[in-house]
């Protein structure tokens, strides 16, 4: 059985730029590329890149981006204000990502959670795209689930048991996230830095 799709959401308030939060919701594309380039940058900073690389190519298409120049593509990660701190390796995992979706979607990035058969397999096709891991993967899960209505048949089975943007529903959650993640870094720095200490 695939999953079901109910109400979503018409945005997701990760950018404070009402067009690049609901391109997200809008071009499945976006939201990926956006998991992709959420690391070592803000997030903010990370979820708006789909927007302005669409701009910069003129669509966000994973046939297209897949065969597109790799050095092209760069040049559109590198262009100030660049896309993200390491445009180079961000721009090839870009393509990357979209080459899977070519190879195994048929370029359509949405059946990789619209045919999942079950939690577990949506989970498992996550995990099977290039720049996703165990972490991303898990939020994208809830995303999915909470915010876009994918339900697949045992879906509260994956879903993470920490707070994720998943959970974010409004700017102000954000920053609540935001600061809580800030604090729970820094907690686990400090029991590294304890830990370190006695040995």
């Amino acid at each position: 059985m695939a999953a079901t799709t109910s109400q979503a959401v018409s945005a997701l308030p990760f950018t404070g730029n009402p067009e690049a939060d609901r391109l997200l919701v809008d071009e499945p594309l976006a939201l990926l590329i956006g998991f992709v380039l959420d690391q070592q940058i803000q997030l903010q900073m990370a979820f708006s890149g789909p927007l302005e690389l669409k701009r910069r190519i003129g669509s966000l298409d994973a046939g297209r981006i897949a065969a597109m120049d790799p050095a092209t593509l760069e040049e559109a990660f590198r262009r100030r204000p660049a896309l993200h701190r390491f445009p180079g390796s961000m721009g090839r995992r870009t393509q990357e990502l979209c080459a899977a979706l070519v190879r195994d979607y048929g370029g359509d990035p949405s059946r990789v959670w619209n045919e999942a058969r079950d939690g577990r397999d949506l989970k498992a096709r996550l995990l099977g795209l290039p720049g996703i891991g165990e972490m991303k993967a898990a939020t994208l899960v809830a995303i999915l689930t909470r915010r876009l209505g994918v339900r697949p048949p045992g879906w509260e089975d994956v879903l993470p048991k920490h707070p994720t943007l998943g959970d974010v529903d409004s700017p102000e959650a954000l920053t609540r996230y935001q600061e809580g993640k800030r604090a729970h870094k820094a907690e686990i720095r400090a029991q590294q830095a304890e830990s370190g200490r006695r040995k």
